[in-house]
Parts: structure tokens; C-alpha cells; sequence
């Protein structure tokens, strides 16, 4: 049996954002039909990354990114002459994939988990790749 490739299109409004993408992962999980197994998701971004955090209260998302931009600066003296090369590094330390497990049709996250897209050189137009396979 094969499985699709299904795409989440966003639009992020901020230079850097967590968007919780977590509500159209899961109605894919439910449409792929698949009840065990595992979803993979992909951004094919080298400015923007995927990441599992609480998404219960948005605090959170506004720490995580208030400490990557001290961390990593947006100016800093970098050799990319593009202007993003803050953007860039925080993708590769966040990183652009992410695999959860499906169990009886739905993700298998904690209580507080949710699924977000990061962006870090906004605003821009973005995609997230998902696929769901079946054990």
C-alpha cells in the first residue's frame, strides 16, 4: 500500500514565529486512514524548522524564540552577504524533520504536546510535507 504526500501551506506574518500546526497534522493522520504507524514531517526550508513543544500556553513559543534571537543574533557579523544568516543557523540547530508515532489513528503525543512550524526569516510563504505510513 502507498502513501501520499500531503501539504500544510502557510503564511507566517513575523521574522521569527511558531506557528502550531498540530490541528492539520492530525485531520491528515485521519484522512490517511492509517491507525498505527508513523508521521513524518519535512519543511524543504533552510530558513525556517520544525520542533514538539507545549502548546498550551503561548508563552512558551514567545521564550523559545526570545532565547534563540539573544543566542543567535540577527546581526552579527556574519560572512552571508543575503542578511539571513541568523535564520539559516537557527534552522540546522532546530532542525526541518520530525517523525511521531500514530497508534489508534491519531498522533501519539504527552498532554502538553503540540507540532509547530518555525519560522525565522519572515514573512514568507512556506510549506510543510507530511506523510503517513503505515507499520
Amino acid at each position: 500500500m502507498g502513501s501520499k504526500i500531503f501539504t500544510i501551506e502557510l503564511s507566517t506574518s513575523k521574522s521569527t514565529q511558531m506557528v502550531d500546526i498540530t490541528g492539520e497534522v492530525e485531520r491528515i493522520v485521519s484522512q490517511s486512514g492509517v491507525k498505527e504507524g508513523t508521521c513524518h514531517l519535512f519543511t524543504p526550508h533552510t530558513t525556517a524548522g520544525l520542533t514538539i513543544n507545549e502548546n498550551a500556553d503561548p508563552t512558551v513559543t514567545a521564550d523559545i524564540l526570545m532565547e534563540l534571537n539573544k543566542i543567535i543574533p540577527f546581526d552579527d557579523g556574519y560572512r552571508h552577504t543575503e542578511g539571513n544568516s541568523a535564520a539559516h543557523i537557527k534552522s540546522s540547530l532546530v532542525g526541518v524533520s520530525l517523525s511521531v508515532f500514530v497508534t489508534g489513528g491519531r498522533l501519539l503525543l504527552g498532554t502538553w504536546q503540540g507540532l509547530y512550524f518555525c519560522e525565522f526569516d519572515g514573512p514568507r510563504r512556506r510549506k510543510v510535507l507530511v506523510k503517513v505510513v503505515e507499520d
